[in-house]
């Protein structure tokens, strides 16, 4: 999606603090952040929410939730850290694209 900030982040073509990158997550710092560490996981493929998913998305959504404990250990946070996937406006969500936010106090 070519207004998408997320998805310029995602190609390259915004910069960002990043954790992580493969070939279909990126994980970077939030520029608000709610803690000491606060960092994103997103799909490159732009997916409007959570609310938006489907079982042909289950690959992806796992493979995000299973980098969060390995990301977050590696950000200071092995002692423990909270979650969060804003969906829909009414849900808190700013950007539509589907993200979860990790962050926590070392």
């Amino acid at each position: 999606m070519s207004d998408c900030i997320f998805c310029k982040i995602a190609a390259g073509d915004i910069p960002a603090n990043k954790v992580y990158e493969d070939d279909d997550v990126v994980a970077f710092h939030d520029i608000k952040p709610a803690g000491d560490v606060h960092f994103l996981l997103v799909p490159k493929r732009h997916v409007e929410s959570l609310a938006h998913c489907s079982a042909d998305d289950a690959v992806m959504l796992a493979k995000l939730m299973l980098l969060v404990p390995k990301l977050a250990a590696e950000q200071g946070l092995a002692g423990g850290f909270k979650t969060a996937i804003n969906t829909g406006r009414g849900g808190g969500q700013e950007v539509f694209h589907l993200h979860v936010h990790v962050y926590g106090n070392k």
